[in-house]
């Protein structure tokens, strides 16, 4: 995989907005990409020093619009701690 494959797109939240100011990113990822390949990916992309990545497997939830019932797609979270005086940008000014 390549890594533009393996990082989908950064989660903005109120939550990892927070975290933006511990060092912590949040990324969807591809669901069969493993903590190595997530670093890697993280660090070619955008050229910074990875100190851990936290994985977790969010389950999609149950929607009802009406009588209809449908469900959100499942998805794979990491959470990236980057090295003091590493950050990056999603927003260009």
């Amino acid at each position: 995989m390549e890594a533009r494959e393996i990082i989908l797109k950064p989660l903005v939240t109120e939550r990892t907005t927070s975290l933006m100011a511990e060092g912590k990113y949040v990324f969807k990822v591809a669901k069969k990409a493993n903590k190595v390949e997530i670093r890697k990916a993280v660090e070619e992309i955008w050229g910074v020093k990875v100190l851990s990545v936290n994985t977790v497997n969010v389950a999609g939830k149950t929607k009802r619009v009406g009588r209809n019932v449908g469900r959100t797609s499942d998805y794979k979270k990491a959470i990236v701690k980057l090295a003091p005086g590493n950050t990056i940008e999603f927003f260009q000014a």
